[in-house]
């Protein structure tokens, strides 16, 4: 049943040619009175040209012998009859059959250019869609998936593609996970080896190993082999044609060239994170070592004059000395708290304890923090009558304003006036913190936040640059943000922005206006 269907699939065409022959000649015997013969013969052109369009050369040719033998059996006279009464008929058949011959040659190979263009854009179609993947790729076993799919999907067959591993010993790294598990034996690898080594193509259809079911070729740039595409054609009788070598070829180029992007990318990557990681350490040794160095200075001279001295220092020198100590304990305390809050806001171990937070009570106790190193400026704090209720974690809120606080106090004169505002808005609660302290330049406020910047006018203070970075990250974590902008005549204002929970709102009354021995 299977070789019938084959001998059908072969010579349908012939039947169709001799079927369609058939038809025109009953056809025209009819209107022969009506036709000259010239026009006759010409008509017979018709399915020439139809069997070399669409069956190819040999049912053209089959076709234009069938049409002459029809024409003169049925319409040259004698007719019925094979013989020729007039022998310049025969010219008119040798004629006749060179021009059909031509006619399908011309025919055959426009069918053939047409097909080859075809192809031709069919793999450029190919070659630019793989590009466009390849260029938005950054991950190479992505990259050797899409290669793996195109060749796949180009040939037919299975694929394999080897890489070098750290060792730069060749291994297979990708396959078309086609049943067989071609490209694993001892042979396969051996032949991709030597193409590795050698940087030239080998196995079927090339000079080297000729007669080996496989066709290898490296992925090569100008100056590096980064692996070995092998594919499969125990299975194609034929091999493969010129037309996809080159285009298997050009996929092997273009797949060398973005490994080497990608491999070039990560090595980039990584020189940059080294180069940051180098900067970041330096920062951190400067800041540190600066930030430390006051305080233990402070501390140990302190020390050591209550240990030499104890019977040189009054009850009021000695209390001088242990409040420096304390002074100097506590900033390194806060120094260390703040790196450690870094690691923990950039690693992404800080997690949130949400509950309600009263926001006065939030600031009472960032004011009482700051107390200490307070001195003569009067804090000034406005909140309305009411203000809704905020989810979050009272700790790093409390952290959060008490380092705004902070600097705010940092950086104003003695006996200049800071202003915490406190202003519900529709889905937010702004909280602001304004001084009148030696302000920034207007590049400066956008840079503030980042880890270990210090403005050129803040640096005759102590600092390490830690405390707004550490108030951004609290900020985004809850959903909100801080900035900087310059305060109106001078001085800078930190705002704070908080999403505030609608659905489970609350609002607790507040006076208008507070006082205190140490803040309004």
């Amino acid at each position: 049943m299977h070789r019938l269907h084959s001998l059908w699939l072969t010579y349908r065409s012939y039947a169709g040619i001799t079927l369609l022959v058939a038809l025109m000649t009953m056809v025209l015997q009819p209107l022969e009175v009506a036709f000259d013969l010239v026009n006759i013969a010409l008509i017979y052109l018709f399915p020439v040209l139809l069997s070399a369009v669409y069956w190819g050369l040999c049912p053209a040719f089959y076709a234009a012998v069938l049409s002459i033998l029809a024409f003169d059996f049925f319409f040259v006279p004698p007719t019925l009859s094979f013989t020729v009464k007039d022998l310049r008929y025969l010219i008119s058949f040798v004629v006749y059959l060179a021009v059909a011959a031509l006619t399908a040659s011309l025919a055959e190979r426009l069918k053939q250019q047409l097909a080859y263009s075809r192809q031709r854009e069919t793999h450029t179609a190919a070659l630019y869609a793989l590009s466009r993947q390849m260029s938005a790729i950054t991950d190479i076993h992505s990259l050797l998936d899409n290669v793996t799919l195109q060749v796949e999907k180009t040939i037919g067959t299975d694929i394999a593609i080897y890489m070098p591993d750290d060792r730069n010993n060749l291994a297979l790294t990708h396959d078309s996970a086609a049943p067989g598990n071609w490209g694993q034996g001892d042979m396969e690898q051996v032949i991709a080896s030597l193409v590795f080594e050698h940087g030239e193509a080998a196995g079927n259809g090339t000079n080297t190993l000729r007669d080996s079911p496989g066709y290898y070729l490296p992925l090569r740039t100008e100056d590096r082999i980064y692996g070995v595409l092998a594919i499969n054609l125990k299975e194609r009788r034929g091999g493969i044609s010129p037309e996809q070598r080159r285009l298997l070829e050009a996929l092997a180029g273009l797949t060398a060239s973005a490994i080497a992007r990608v491999k070039l990318s990560e090595e980039a990557k990584i020189a940059h994170l080294t180069a940051e990681s180098e900067r970041l350490r330096t920062a951190i040794l400067d800041s540190v070592s600066h930030e430390l160095r006051t305080p233990l200075a402070a501390i140990i001279g302190s020390a050591t004059s209550l240990i030499e001295g104890d019977l040189l220092f009054s009850t009021e020198d000695r209390m001088e000395l242990l409040l420096t100590i304390r002074d100097g304990a506590l900033r390194m305390n806060r120094l260390v708290a703040n790196l450690l809050s870094m690691v923990r806001v950039e690693s992404g171990m800080l997690r949130l304890k949400k509950n309600w937070c009263d926001v006065e009570d939030l600031i009472g106790v960032a004011l009482s923090q700051v107390k200490t190193f307070q001195e003569h400026r009067r804090i000034k704090v406005r909140i309305p009558e009411y203000v809704p209720m905020v989810r979050g974690d009272e700790v790093l809120l409390e952290q959060l304003l008490v380092n705004v606080i902070s600097n705010a106090i940092k950086y104003s004169p003695d006996r200049s006036e800071i202003i915490i505002a406190v202003t519900p808005e529709e889905d937010k609660l702004v909280i602001s913190v304004a001084d009148e302290g030696i302000g920034l330049a207007k590049e400066d406020y956008d840079r503030i936040f980042e880890k270990f910047y210090r403005s050129d006018v803040a640096r005759q203070f102590t600092g390490t640059g830690l405390g707004l970075a550490i108030c951004k990250g609290i900020a985004e974590l809850h959903g909100g943000t801080i900035i900087a902008r310059p305060n109106v005549p001078k001085g800078s204002v930190m705002v704070i922005s908080l999403p505030v929970d609608k659905s489970g709102m609350h609002a607790v009354p507040q006076d208008s206006e507070k006082e205190s021995d140490g803040y309004e």
